[in-house]
């Protein structure tokens, strides 16, 4: 799996996108992947990259799956790595924890960054600090 994530990573970002994450699913015959980019995402860019890993992936890496989706990750994109909590401060996220703190898992505040592998969320007036391994899902929570 991190030999594809690899592939993928390396393929999306020389096309000029991130990929923000990718599952496989229905037993590995779904490949899904969320990409991005500063201007956002369109379907244009969505087929680029269809077409260009389909094409890659059937040439040179014999993956086997039968369908491939691209989309935008979304209003509520997922964060996962440390570039993501540093390009998103002072934006709504809602993180759910692997352990609970205090008898909670699930949080909502105002993301103030990372610091020595913690995440920074200010909620009530107060900083919560959440270490990245105890963090089972970060999303985006925008106000609509």
């Amino acid at each position: 799996m991190m030999d594809i994530q690899a592939l993928l990573e390396r393929v999306i970002t020389q096309l000029g996108y991130e990929l923000v994450d990718f599952e496989m699913s229905n037993r590995g015959k779904m490949l899904r992947l969320f990409i991005d980019k500063p201007q956002g995402i369109t379907i244009d860019d969505c087929v680029l990259v269809s077409n260009h890993v389909s094409h890659l992936l059937a040439v040179e890496h014999d993956v086997d799956y039968d369908r491939l989706e691209v989309s935008s990750p979304g209003l509520d994109r997922v964060l996962k790595k440390a570039s993501d909590f540093m390009r998103f401060v002072g934006t709504r996220v809602k993180i759910k924890l692997r352990v609970p703190m205090d008898g909670k898992k699930n949080f909502v505040g105002v993301l103030q960054g990372l610091d020595d592998g913690e995440i920074l969320v200010e909620r009530d007036g107060a900083t919560l600090r959440f270490a990245m391994a105890n963090v089972e899902k970060a999303r985006l929570d925008p106000e609509l």
